[in-house]
């Protein structure tokens, strides 16, 4: 049964477009001018393309792939400020590392790992820089929360309790039980065994559900899941 979520938890705030390099709105056709057409090809010729220098491979994989690397993202961090700064994170290690990708047709997968690891870089950040202040961490108030956004009491209690479990079994709670990832693909995206993602997933479902009881606005969805 996946977790709680409703549309608002499919898309990602509404925000403008995160872009690699400065850019500038369409121009209108002007007569007698030659245009490239758009990259025509699978995940497989755009890697090649994108290592070959080509910039229509390097723009079409950044379109074709922006929106699940934000989805996942708004999934796993929750609303947050920095949610454009880690997406663009994700593609430029990806463009810088992109000729070490062993199977371009591995391309969805590959990207996804790299959103987990920047996500993990800077949850695990979070939580160092809060263990660094002499009050306790339930005092240190969240990093990079919107409380203006338009979000259910819901939503806010169920990225609220996301936000206290350990990195990897936040990690694993919503790429399995929110994204719909299958058990051996999620664990192959977070470059672990079944059996260890299998543990992550056991115990970040056990404490979700242990501290989803206790609030109400949750109470309805818990008694349709139990």
């Amino acid at each position: 049964m996946p977790l709680p979520v409703t549309n608002q938890m499919l898309l990602t705030p509404k925000a403008n477009p995160v872009r690699l390099a400065a850019g500038r709105p369409p121009m209108a056709p002007v007569s007698g001018v030659v245009r490239a057409l758009p990259f025509d090809g699978d995940d497989e010729e755009l890697v090649e393309g994108v290592i070959a220098g080509r910039a229509d491979a390097a723009s079409a994989l950044y379109e074709r792939h922006v929106d699940g690397v934000q989805r996942l993202v708004f999934r796993l961090m929750g609303p947050d400020t920095e949610l454009e700064d880690v997406v663009h994170d994700v593609f430029l290690r990806a463009f810088e590392s992109i000729a070490r990708l062993r199977d371009p047709a591995a391309l969805r997968p590959w990207l996804i790992g790299i959103a987990i690891r920047v996500v993990r870089i800077r949850i695990q950040r979070r939580m160092r820089q809060r263990w660094l202040k002499v009050m306790p961490p339930e005092s240190v108030p969240e990093v990079g929360t919107t409380p203006d956004m338009s979000l259910g009491e819901a939503l806010r209690d169920v990225y609220g309790i996301l936000q206290q479990l350990p990195p990897d079994e936040r990690i694993a709670l919503v790429l399995h039980r929110v994204e719909g990832l299958a058990l051996e693909e999620a664990a192959a995206s977070c470059e672990t065994s079944l059996a260890t993602f299998r543990r992550r997933l056991a115990r970040a479902e056990n404490k979700f559900f242990a501290r989803a009881e206790k609030k109400p606005t949750l109470a309805t969805w818990l008694g349709e899941v139990q």
